[in-house]
Order: structure tokens, then C-alpha cells, then sequence
């Protein structure tokens, strides 16, 4: 993993479950998530939607080429997730990425929770 690749941030894995307590008792095992589980597992309406999408694909009859079945379209560390958590630590970085404008203020980062 290197700084200076955004394919290759290090990866933190989220494993509290609180954020809006202002003292977090680490000894409180409800203070952190099933790490039984991804994340997208941990929302049972996202999960249901996540096993449709997952269903509905074809399972059939692959050539070359094609994209077999997946529950997660997405990998936990891409470029632009990144560049959305550097916004707050790095605002340039955002400001080249959205051709010299921050994005619409809707997809920013809101809070953690």
C-alpha cells in the first residue's frame, strides 16, 4: 500500500458501531460492529436488495469475458472513496478531481454515522 497511489490508501476497517455517544466505552461490546458481517450486511433492507440484484443475474451459460454473479459492485477502496475522505484532510485533492469545483453538496461527505 503506498500514499502516493489512491488505488493503494491503506485500507481501516470500520469497526465501531457508535458515533453519537461523546465518550466511547471501549469495553462495551455494543460500541462495535458484527465483524462477522460486511458492511453491506449489517443493514437488513440494504442486504435483502443487495441478494435480489445478486439473484436476478444470470447464472448461466458464461463466455469469456463476462461478469460472473456479485453480491458487492463495488471494491472498499477505489480512488474516488479516497478522494471523498480526503476532502476534509486535502481539499485541493477534490478540487482537481472536480475540475477545479467541489461536487455537488449533496454527494459530500456528511458524517460518519
Amino acid at each position: 500500500r503506498s500514499f502516493n497511489d489512491l488505488a493503494q490508501w491503506p485500507v481501516f476497517p470500520w469497526v465501531l458501531a457508535n458515533y453519537v455517544t461523546s465518550h466511547l466505552d471501549l469495553n462495551d461490546p455494543a460500541n462495535f460492529r458484527d465483524l462477522s458481517k460486511p458492511v453491506g450486511a449489517l443493514n437488513p433492507a440494504r442486504l435483502k436488495d443487495f441478494k435480489k440484484r445478486f439473484r436476478d443475474m444470470p447464472h448461466d451459460s458464461f463466455q469469456e469475458g463476462d461478469v460472473p454473479p456479485f453480491l458487492y459492485g463495488t471494491h472498499y477502496s477505489t480512488p474516488g472513496y479516497v478522494m471523498y475522505w480526503l476532502l476534509r484532510a486535502a481539499p485541493a485533492h477534490m478540487l482537481r478531481l472536480q475540475n477545479g469545483r467541489f461536487d455537488a453538496a449533496d454527494r459530500l461527505f456528511l458524517s460518519v454515522q
